[in-house]
């Protein structure tokens, strides 16, 4: 070929196929079979290029690998050049992930716009609030314009919505200008049911196991080495053609697989070799239902390799405790002591017997560092998992949040908030759909109302997850930072944030050298991090700590007095110290 016109090749895996055609307005043009049931074409270089690929004559369907999709899951795929964009991040290495603040945000309602290039118009906000790390939810191509996007289907494709992946380029290019990280929230558990057509293809799926949310993949079957490369090579593409800093895995406990390597760690090594090529930190977060610290121990010692896990222990125990609310797995927790173990070991259930499951539930951490796990008050989960997805600021007073807020940002763990949490956002974000499909569409709404009724919420009062209404109220509301109790939860956040940013004892994850004291019946808790203590009184009238010193460094409201220190109700103190504290009323 003309070396003025050097061409690409595009391929396919269709295994079982007996013919594949690619498809474009020059019409149905047949591809050659290669090995291990990949199919490939020579072309002219055409970025572009609009394409889709015909089974055995069947209907054109979308490119499993597409790089954009940019009429949705139905359309045509989209040839991009990955090598085109003009980054300008090349002496970017992420911050440690024990350094890291996070902010979980969905882009689609983190602004009115809903767009990658809006999320950069709030980096200004972000970086003043002082997270150094933003995970967003997940961006592949899924059903319809508006979603949560863990129904994606063309996993290496951003939602055509949001903007074309060069704007998602962008978005992470002015982050690490910035200072700020950059995760990606990626779903290898499951895809979406609508426009999902890797069946069609290959055998991506098994029927040997099964999801809450559909057909299992197939990760240890029969074909299952160029599916589990499927899965790899599209962490990689996140990680290299989008300079992602980490990946956030959905649900891990869903992934079956019993192979002798399983997918995590073939992951966590593959990753760790891209990390050694580019010579930046790359992270690995796990979402997991296991309380098993297998998850995040490294391969030498048998673990999967996974760098971080969220600890839905830690939230479990904050709200419940909190809140008083007491149905589904917050049967489980509720008391103060739930908290100080959240505090002190991560797992409260680590071997102990949980009623909500009937059975024992987990195992210690063992010498697992705090920075092994995110603690939060708040996710899009706990959140948008409500019938309602009413906030904590909605069940709790202004108090309480700021005890929340004190708790995540000067424990053990890698702290994490969710979009609007630092101003206490009074928008609900609530679970939205937009299938087109009605007879799934008519099943989401349904089974929404259905999954509410058993709590008894009258099934009018459930917003239905496919009405545009839902979508919209979910945007933050930008203008509450005018209100001045929005701003005074701003500001106590930023100066939380501030102070764990300068303070190394408030980073250091050895769980060795953190010790919670508490007190049930009184209901004050301490924590002594180093030099500092963090004092909390969860009660309805004052109390005081003996043996605190009187240099206070930051407190959620003026103590009483401070020798001994003396918290008024629901408040909470950062001091310094180097005594055993006890609090007396």
């Amino acid at each position: 070929m003309d070396p003025l016109h050097r061409g690409f090749q595009i391929g396919v895996w269709a295994p079982h196929a007996r013919s594949v055609e690619l498809v474009t307005t020059d019409g149905h043009l047949p591809m050659e079979a290669g090995d291990r049931g990949y199919w490939h074409i020579s072309l002219p270089d055409q970025v572009g290029l609009d394409y889709r690929f015909s089974i055995d004559g069947g209907e054109p369907r979308p490119d499993p690998r597409s790089p954009f999709q940019p009429h949705g899951i139905d359309g045509v795929s989209r040839r991009i050049d990955q090598d085109a964009f003009d980054w300008s991040d090349g002496r970017w290495s992420s911050p440690d992930l024990a350094d890291l603040i996070v902010y979980e945000l969905h882009v689609g309602t983190f602004t009115a716009e809903g767009t990658f290039a809006s999320v950069v118009e709030k980096l200004d906000h972000l970086v003043e609030l002082g997270v150094n790390a933003i995970e967003l939810m997940p961006v592949a191509e899924f059903s319809g314009d508006r979603g949560w996007g863990y129904d994606g289907v063309d996993l290496y494709a951003p939602h055509h919505v949001y903007g074309e992946p060069d704007d998602l380029k962008w978005l992470v290019d002015t982050c690490h200008s910035r200072g700020v990280a950059v995760i990606l929230d990626v779903v290898y558990n499951h895809l979406g049911p609508s426009g999902n057509y890797l069946r069609e293809f290959g055998p991506y799926f098994t029927h040997r196991y099964a999801t809450p949310w559909g057909e299992a993949i197939n990760l240890d079957g029969p074909g299952s080495d160029e599916v589990r490369a499927f899965f790899i090579d599209n962490a990689l593409t996140w990680l290299a053609d989008y300079h992602f800093d980490g990946l956030r895995l959905d649900a891990v406990h869903a992934i079956v697989d019993t192979s002798a390597v399983h997918l995590l760690e073939e992951l966590a090594t593959r990753v760790a070799e891209l990390a050694a090529v580019k010579g930046r930190n790359l992270f690995l977060i796990a979402e997991s239902d296991l309380n098993d610290p297998r998850v995040v121990t490294p391969h030498r010692y048998g673990g999967y390799g996974m760098d971080a896990q969220w600890s839905d222990d830690f939230h479990h125990a904050v709200h419940a405790y909190l809140t008083g609310e007491r149905a589904g797995y917050y049967a489980d927790f509720g008391s103060l002591s739930h908290v100080a173990a959240a505090l002190s070991h991560a797992y409260v259930y680590d071997g102990k017997y949980s009623s909500f499951r009937d059975r024992r539930h987990g195992r210690p951490i063992g010498g697992l560092r705090g920075s092994r796990f995110l603690a939060y008050a708040q996710n899009h989960d706990q959140i948008g998992n409500r019938a309602a997805g009413d906030r904590l600021s909605t069940l709790v007073s202004k108090e309480q949040l700021k005890i929340a807020a004190a708790l995540v940002l000067t424990g053990p763990f890698v702290p994490m908030l969710f979009q609007g949490e630092e101003w206490a956002a009074s928008t609900p974000f609530q679970y939205f759909t937009d299938h087109a499909d009605p007879q799934l569409a008519n099943a989401v709404s349904r089974g929404r109302r259905h999954e509410f009724e058993s709590f008894g919420w009258s099934p009018d009062d459930v917003p239905d997850p496919q009405d545009e209404k839902t979508f919209l109220r979910s945007k933050l509301d930008w203008t509450e930072l005018n209100d001045a109790s929005h701003a005074e939860l701003l500001a106590w956040h930023r100066d939380l944030i501030a102070l764990r940013r300068s303070e190394p004892a408030l980073r250091d994850g050895d769980l060795g050298r953190i010790f919670v004291d508490h007190d049930e019946d009184e209901r004050w808790l301490t924590m002594h991090r180093g030099d500092l203590v963090i004092a909390v009184n969860f009660a309805d009238e004052a109390r005081s700590f003996r043996e605190i010193a009187s240099d206070v460094i930051l407190a959620s409201s003026e103590p009483v007095a401070v020798d001994p220190l003396t918290l008024r109700p629901h408040s909470v103190a950062v001091v310094t110290s180097r005594a055993t504290t006890r609090a007396i009323t």
